[in-house]
């Protein structure tokens, strides 16, 4: 057993944080104000949200980002050089998570009881779709049930769900966009942090963070397969920080890549369920993933669970595995990046304590220090328009 994971399988007889258990921890707490980054103030819940039409289009390249900490979606202006960054929130439900833009400019929204659609352009609400799955009463905080992980089919006509259920396994849950309704629910693992599809639509992977695996669902036939992801092992159960959280799917060759502490990278081939680990280099607990056009695969750093553990951080892996880290003031939880690859947007929501309410804006080019802009009130999933 090595190091990290003797200390964690101690750390995990107590539980003393919300990514690692299955159990409520206490609620979490903002970032200090002043602390973000750029010395930033946090900006406060908005005031007051609606679903009617704006007064003007929304503008090409802003960020729409999951209030987690509220029932909204907020707008946000990302350039450095404008006063005001909000644009407005629309009201879509109980502490959203995830969301999905389609090519219509409609987003997907997973919040604690359902599905929101909204119209990004006019910045109204559409719809709200409800879960098939009962998830108890619905809540706010990390361990709430209702949607997690959220994804869009490559032709659009389906938006896939991962929803979790306190106490108990997940469900994949598959909405028809056209219709607006649930059409299907698949069991998966628990707690279902992130969703993905592959690249051709056949098959959508659920990433089971408390059960250490990721379920491949065939879009056919709704048909499942379970594979574990756990480099470390599953030792600690539930109590374990040595978990998976967000996956991406590689085009090349749709093999679904896996971040993990900052020291290994799972490459799972869902055609074989055989995988493989590349070393990593930010030594730190991750969280959001993504890829930018040319392959270069993003990965956020949330901060240290052990005592020799490094700070939040974006790592910046290109295909051929040379790295380069980033890092960030105060933890982080997801990451979009611009079409040209050249700039990334970290959400500073997190799922823990020490969360703030802003989106940082990292140069990839290394020509500009990353900065701040307020987006909203624990902002975790996040989209360009």
């Amino acid at each position: 057993m090595n190091v990290r994971h003797a200390v964690v399988a101690l750390a995990a007889v107590s539980v003393l944080a919300g990514c690692a258990g299955g159990a409520p921890a206490a609620p979490a707490t903002p970032r200090a104000p002043g602390s973000s980054p750029g010395g930033a103030p946090a900006s406060p819940a908005p005031s007051s949200v609606s679903s009617k039409p704006s007064a003007a289009a929304t503008p090409h390249g802003t960020l729409l980002v999951a209030d987690f900490g509220a029932d909204t979606v907020t707008f946000v202006d990302p350039d450095p050089g404008h006063d005001r960054h909000t644009l407005g929130s629309v009201e879509v439900g109980t502490a959203p998570y995830g969301l999905v833009v389609d090519d219509r400019g409609i987003a997907w929204v997973a919040t604690a009881e359902s599905v929101a659609v909204v119209d990004t352009a006019t910045r109204t609400r559409l719809a709200r779709i409800p879960y098939k799955t009962r998830t108890g009463p619905v809540t706010t905080g990390e361990y709430r049930g209702g949607g997690m992980g959220i994804a869009l089919a490559p032709d659009g006509r389906h938006v896939y769900v991962g929803v979790n259920v306190p106490g108990r396994n997940g469900v994949l849950e598959i909405v028809d966009t056209a219709t607006r309704e649930v059409t299907g629910t698949v069991p998966v693992g628990r707690r279902p942090f992130d969703v993905d599809v592959s690249p051709d639509g056949t098959e959508v992977y659920a990433t089971g963070h408390d059960s250490f695996d990721v379920t491949a669902v065939a879009t056919a036939d709704r048909k499942s397969r379970r594979f574990e992801v756990a480099p470390y092992g599953t030792e600690g159960g539930l109590g374990s920080w040595l978990k998976p959280h967000y996956a991406v799917v590689r085009p090349a060759d749709g093999r679904l890549l896996l971040p993990f502490e900052g020291e290994r990278l799972v490459v799972l081939d869902p055609r074989t369920g055989r995988s493989t680990v590349e070393p990593m280099t930010a030594n730190t607990h991750q969280h959001g993933a993504t890829l930018a056009p040319d392959g270069t695969l993003l990965v956020v750093g949330t901060g240290p669970v052990l005592s020799d553990d490094r700070g939040p951080s974006l790592t910046v892996r290109t295909p051929a595995g040379s790295e380069r880290v980033v890092p960030l003031d105060g933890p982080h939880e997801d990451v979009t990046v611009s079409d040209d690859g050249r700039t990334a947007y970290v959400t500073e929501g997190f799922t823990r304590d020490g969360y703030g309410n802003g989106v940082t804006v990292v140069d990839l080019t290394g020509g500009k220090r990353p900065f701040e802009v307020v987006a909203g009130a624990r902002p975790l999933g996040i989209a360009i328009l």
